[in-house]
């Protein structure tokens, strides 16, 4: 539908920006933090930085708080380190770290600034991975839990918004990417086995947060990248389908309706695959009721129908960014993903679709009726200080302005839309490609290879955003 009018956001609307722990913090061995399977798994990608310093958040998080006031933010997405909390397998909480999110927390609320946490986002203990053979046994279950209700009774007084399980779809379906895969030669069938004891936690999770968190609101926090047919071929079309059950759906109704879809059931039945489902566990999800999801939403992909005696190709992510390295997945018989001709693509080869925003909002909500909170949105780029150490990030601002109006117009169409929260604050390690990939609206000076001094640099995207938000959306700059 076209408007007449420009977009108007609620008067209450949450505008801030996001982070997660193992990729801002730093101080990974501080203060009694373990060591996590992220940390060993980012020390894997180099050349680029693994995660022991990133940006230093944890020694600089006061003047991270205060270039948020400054911006006028009224909220700020972040994750809790889980081995920052539990160190080992003791029962005992480390109260160093309690102490460290409590004063990130208070600082938060003394600037006007509403806390989104997020309980995980990668960060497995190496405790937890060596006692209960990671996301693969149920001892798993009641240890999340124990750190769950901890984060509830600690913090729960002043953080209303939480978020269980980041991307959780993401760490199924690129398992080995992100470390969750432990025995690739069995992966096929674990995944759904790993993805059942991970729907226990984030179950378990809602639960105690409406049993100790007044007022509180959790959900989770879905990576969704919406996917056009190439094509009107009505077999592209089932590809579409498809590709979208494969990479979202499955996760997304699970959550709304708290029962797996008589889809991924079918699946099952046909390939053989037992997700070890126990007595006891759909009473366990009957109780586990979301109240919104978060939305990490970058870019959208397009699928095409791929025969059954096409060669598989596994998805291959663009590492230097260099345009044309991509490599798409094919998977025979289900769908291929291919490039589309009507949008533009980053250095990265992501697609630059702000009209995917708007998609994927109305759909949701078309599907589950819930509210969302945008958690992570950006764009990712090589960039470095001017010879007047400036960031003139003009393509960043170009991004966000096209998203945030599709959002703006989204909330026109009549979708619940509770804030908008981009990736990222400050430039900090991308998941694959460290420091060399920038999304921050502050740059942190230094590289990958050089710590430099590690001082926050407004980028021209943090005036042009600040400016937007302190007008609720409605100056949009030139």
């Amino acid at each position: 539908m076209h408007y007449k009018e420009k977009p108007i956001f609620p008067k209450n609307f949450l505008w801030g920006a996001s982070s997660a722990a193992w990729q801002v913090e730093g101080a990974v061995n501080e203060d009694g933090r373990a060591v996590s399977k992220i940390d060993l798994n980012s020390q894997t990608k180099k050349p680029f930085a693994d995660n022991s310093v990133a940006s230093d958040h944890y020694h600089h998080y006061k003047e991270d708080v205060a270039l948020m006031k400054e911006a006028g933010f009224t909220s700020y997405r972040f994750s809790i380190a889980w081995p920052r909390i539990f160190p080992d397998k003791s029962g005992i909480p480390n109260q160093k770290g309690i102490n460290f999110y409590n004063n990130l927390i208070n600082e938060l609320v003394n600037n006007g600034i509403e806390p989104i946490v997020t309980l995980y986002h990668y960060d497995l203990p190496v405790w937890v991975d060596e006692e209960y053979d990671g996301w693969y046994g149920r001892g798993i279950i009641d240890a999340f839990e124990q750190y769950a209700r901890t984060c509830f009774k600690e913090f729960g007084d002043r953080v209303k918004y939480w978020l269980s399980i980041n991307e959780q779809n993401m760490q199924i379906v690129y398992g080995h990417w992100l470390g969750t895969c432990k025995y690739p030669e069995t992966w096929f069938e674990d995944q759904w086995k790993v993805n059942h004891i991970m729907n226990l936690c984030h179950a378990k999770a809602v639960i105690a947060c409406h049993e100790m968190v007044e007022n509180g609101k959790i959900g989770p926090v879905p990576g969704m990248v919406p996917i056009y047919s190439n094509t009107g071929n009505p077999m592209d079309q089932i590809a579409r389908l498809n590709a979208e059950e494969f990479t979202e759906k499955i996760w997304n109704d699970f959550y709304a309706h708290r029962k797996y879809s008589n889809f991924i059931k079918n699946y099952w039945k046909e390939h053989g695959i037992n997700p070890d489902i126990h007595d006891g566990d759909q009473e366990i999800f009957n109780q586990a009721r979301i109240d919104y999801f978060g939305i990490n939403c970058y870019r959208s992909n397009t699928a095409a129908e791929a025969k059954l005696d096409e060669q598989p190709q596994a998805y291959e992510l663009n590492k230097y960014g260099i345009k044309g390295q991509l490599k798409f997945p094919v998977v025979p018989g289900e769908y291929k993903l291919v490039y589309n001709d009507y949008v533009e693509y980053t250095d990265w080869d992501w697609e630059i679709d702000p009209v995917a925003m708007r998609y994927v909002l109305r759909d949701m909500w078309n599907l589950y009726q819930l509210p969302m909170i945008i958690t992570e949105n950006g764009y990712g780029a090589h960039e470095d200080v001017d010879e007047n150490g400036e960031v003139n990030d003009a393509y960043r601002i170009n991004f966000l302005r096209d998203q945030i109006y599709q959002v703006g117009l989204t909330i026109q169409d009549g979708v619940e839309v509770l804030g908008y929260n981009p990736w990222s604050f400050t430039d900090l390690l991308s998941t694959g490609n460290g420091m060399a990939k920038r999304y921050g609206l502050v740059f942190i000076n230094r590289t990958d290879d050089d710590l430099r001094d590690l001082a926050r640099i407004k980028k021209a995207s943090y005036y042009w955003y600040s400016n937007l938000i302190k007008s609720n959306g409605q100056n949009w700059g030139n």
